[in-house]
């Protein structure tokens, strides 16, 4: 018999990590091998740590699932990703697969499709939860697998990181040193976001950040 599929599983709550854990370990060929709290934990536990699958909640402090998965999808030989959600939503759902992930799984129902999302993503399969399997989702994979271009996001991914952090009520200065940048590399980041989404002030930022699921509200 082969050895099981290693898991991280990154989600920002205790009792949720327990659950999953729990519908995962009762299967022979899972096996969770690390946790994370937050996505900047969970790019730390995927260096340090030797996993086939990352599952990621994708709404997490500090870093979310979105962005964690990007990082972590562009290491060399990185292993699968799946995302956990909560929210039936195509934003979201698009996201996830721009990322690099191999499917999205709702909370709601991950007693019954996480499992076999988690072996589909092993096979090289993409798992599409039942709600998602339209003609938009279908052919939206399909321009992906041609190579053709897809909408990009209006900002950049570093943009995205500090849009994140300023809607979590994070000074210039905290951000800075969170990000590992100079402050006014910040600021310049700042006054970006702030001409490209035609928007004056953390309020507005706020409620974009929320939008685009970058935080919850």
């Amino acid at each position: 018999m082969s050895r099981p599929i290693r898991i991280l599983l990154a989600d920002d709550h205790t009792l949720v990590r327990r659950g999953v854990r729990l519908i995962l370990e009762q299967e022979p060929d899972l096996t969770v091998v690390a946790e994370a709290a937050d996505g900047v934990e969970a790019v730390e536990r995927v260096r340090d740590t030797e996993v086939d699958l990352v599952v990621l909640d994708i709404a997490m402090p500090r870093m979310t699932g979105l962005q964690a998965a990007a990082e972590i999808a562009q290491r060399r030989n990185p292993p699968r990703i799946l995302m956990l959600s909560m929210h039936d939503n195509e934003q979201y759902f698009f996201g996830a697969l721009k990322a690099g992930a191999s499917g999205y799984v709702l909370k709601s129902v991950a007693d019954e499709d996480l499992v076999g999302a988690c072996r589909a993503a092993m096979r090289g399969e993409t798992f599409l939860y039942p709600g998602a399997e339209s003609t938009l989702v279908r052919d939206y994979l399909d321009r992906l697998r041609r190579g053709e271009r897809v909408p990009a996001s209006v900002l950049t991914a570093r943009e995205d990181q500090v849009i994140k952090l300023i809607a979590e009520g994070r000074s210039s200065r905290e951000i800075a040193r969170d990000l590992h940048i100079a402050l006014k590399t910040v600021e310049g980041h700042r006054a970006n976001i702030l001409g490209k989404l035609g928007m004056r002030d953390r309020v507005e930022l706020t409620r974009y950040a929320i939008r685009a699921g970058l935080i919850e509200p």
